[in-house]
């Protein structure tokens, strides 16, 4: 008979004890560094270098507008935003400032004020009528979407929405607008870049003003975003989330719309196939309430063209923003002539510009 050690079945710091020590103190060392990671990455987000303070304050030339306002580019390729000489091996050493006055000097750079070089503007507008050609396919329409037609989503390209009869007489025959209708234009948007900025009453002489995603023109923010509007943009998870996607009650969103008073509805319908049934129903609430306000739908093919042509310039984005967008179809349908005082406003983005 052989003696059984009662310790057998057991692991007294054996190898199992150790794999389970030898995990934790890994894991352990993994999340130091990534606390340490992050805190350098804060630290290294409120960096920036400046060669002159004056530096973009006396810049003349074309833009990008992003989310993020920091790209620029600027009236030819060496003006294009590129990070700071010390993120790249050399020139001067990066100087570190306080929060808020960073957010200070991105305030100062929002009003400053520049001059439009016309030459530049006017090639910009011809590549633009190249690439995208707003005035004939901002909007799908009968013209340039046929009864018939397999329209192909801007995201979702494998799937295709085929264009019946009942959709067909939602479009309008053409193009509402044309090219250089408009002398003034304004881009508004809804992040609220504008509180405090009393820009209302330069908003509304506009000719023309596109609002974004149904921003508030209340009596509280007239004085800072004024009231007049001719196309409003509505993203469909607005009305998913906020309207239950119009599937019970309808008057309230109805009502939201009478804001803008005979304002356009503009939706991304054919965006991906989420927001097609959404955004359809949107003109059925309207005829139902015997509304005249028109209800349009961006063309997946023009979201396509102007999504490349900003990539092309260095703009970064899984989507860009409904403000750019927007303010793309703006330089081509808004004129620019100085002898007429002419010029473009945009409130979007965060970033202001504009001939004064």
């Amino acid at each position: 008979m052989r003696y059984a050690d009662p310790s057998a079945n057991r692991d007294l710091l054996g190898n199992r004890t150790l794999l389970f020590i030898f995990i934790c103190a890994f894991a352990l060392v993994t999340l130091l560094q990534q606390i340490l990671y992050g805190r350098n990455y804060i630290k290294r987000s409120l960096q920036f270098g400046w060669q002159s303070g004056d530096q973009l304050a006396n810049w003349t030339g074309l833009f990008n507008v992003t989310d993020d306002p920091a790209v620029q580019s600027g009236s030819d390729s060496s003006s294009r935003y590129r990070p700071p000489a010390s993120d790249q091996g050399g020139g001067k050493p990066i100087l570190r400032v306080k929060q808020s006055e960073l957010f200070d000097r991105w305030k100062s750079l929002q009003m400053c004020r520049w001059a439009m070089n016309i030459s530049e503007a006017n090639q910009f507008k011809s590549t633009l009528s190249r690439c995208c050609n707003a005035p004939s396919f901002l909007f799908t329409t009968q013209k340039n979407t046929p009864l018939g037609t397999k329209l192909k989503y801007e995201v979702d390209t494998s799937g295709i929405y085929h264009i019946n009869q009942e959709i067909f007489r939602m479009f309008p025959k053409d193009m509402p607008y044309y090219r250089s209708q408009f002398k003034k234009c304004a881009v508004v948007g809804n992040g609220g870049i504008l509180k405090n900025s009393r820009c209302g009453r330069e908003i509304n002489s506009a000719d023309f003003v596109f609002r974004c995603n149904l921003p508030p023109i209340s009596e509280k923010y007239t004085m800072d975003v004024g009231v007049k509007t001719d196309v409003v943009t509505v993203n469909p998870s607005i009305i998913t989330e906020r309207f239950h996607k119009l599937e019970k009650w309808r008057r309230p969103f109805y009502r939201v719309l009478q804001v803008y008073e005979n304002a356009s509805v503009l939706l991304p319908a054919f965006y991906n196939t989420r927001n097609t049934d959404v955004s359809i129903r949107v003109k059925y609430v309207l005829d139902d309430f015997e509304s005249t306000q028109a209800v349009y739908y961006f063309h997946p093919q023009y979201l396509v063209n102007v999504s490349r042509y900003w990539l092309s310039l260095g703009v970064r984005a899984k989507r860009i923003s409904t403000g750019l967008i927007l303010a793309t179809a703006a330089l081509e349908l808004c004129e620019e002539n100085p002898a007429e005082s002419c010029y473009i406003v945009f409130l979007t983005c965060g970033l202001r510009a504009g001939k004064h």
